[in-house]
């Protein structure tokens, strides 16, 4: 005699693949620098240049706020395994951008179109690896935090855990990333006190507003 497998509920299924590709686009919206309109003020009156972060960010934001999301639904073990599930497209789609990168381009391809790709596309090996690494680090922070905080206030506060776990989990990925990716290469301290300072604030920002939306939208689908 067979059993089925426990079907999978509505809200989880979509936050995997909503999760899953945050996870691949964020790579590809980190190429292009944002400012921060008048938050951009801050990093002078802190000493730094005016604040501005990779667009990678937002999407980083959401994959935090989507784990978040899921561990308050489903349990922190159900968050860290989504969180595990997904360096498969966060490597999948390296490898993908380096198969591309080498394969030659169309003899009738516009070649400034093809040197924008290149440019844009070819990430180095230390920024591939920061990046996975500050991935899988602070994402399980973010997670553990979260439920560590759940433990302690319950379901209350619920915009409050998830905006100290997303800044706590934003500040140890920027020291893994510009560390790994940038030392040595040229000064970070600037870099890593700016891409701080600017996360800091959007998290505390925007996690708390979609925290709320995500929750509702996951207890909706699972009604």
């Amino acid at each position: 005699m067979t059993t089925s497998p426990a079907p999978i509920s509505r809200s989880l299924f979509f936050f995997s693949i909503f999760y899953g590709g945050m996870v691949c686009i964020a790579g590809v919206l980190g190429n292009k620098q944002v400012a921060l309109g008048p938050l951009a003020a801050i990093g002078p009156m802190a000493g730094l240049g005016p604040l501005a972060v990779e667009a990678g960010i937002f999407a980083f934001l959401l994959l935090v706020t989507i784990s978040s999301a899921v561990a308050e639904l489903h349990g922190r073990a159900v968050a860290n395994r989504l969180v595990q599930i997904g360096f498969l497209p966060l490597i999948a789609s390296i490898l993908l951008s380096i198969l591309v990168l080498a394969a030659p381009a169309a003899g009738d391809m516009d070649p400034d179109r093809a040197a924008a790709f290149a440019l844009m596309m070819g990430g180095t090996p230390r920024i591939w690896l920061g990046g996975i690494i500050a991935y899988g680090i602070s994402q399980t922070l973010n997670v553990t935090l979260f439920a560590a905080l759940k433990g302690r206030e319950g379901s209350r506060l619920l915009w409050l855990r998830a905006a100290t776990a997303s800044i706590l989990s934003q500040i140890v990925d920027t020291l893994l990333f510009v560390t790994i990716a940038f030392y040595g290469i040229f000064p970070i301290g600037e870099l890593l006190l700016g891409q701080m300072l600017a996360k800091v604030l959007l998290s505390a920002i925007l996690v708390p507003p979609v925290i709320y939306l995500l929750v509702g939208l996951g207890r909706r689908l699972d009604r």
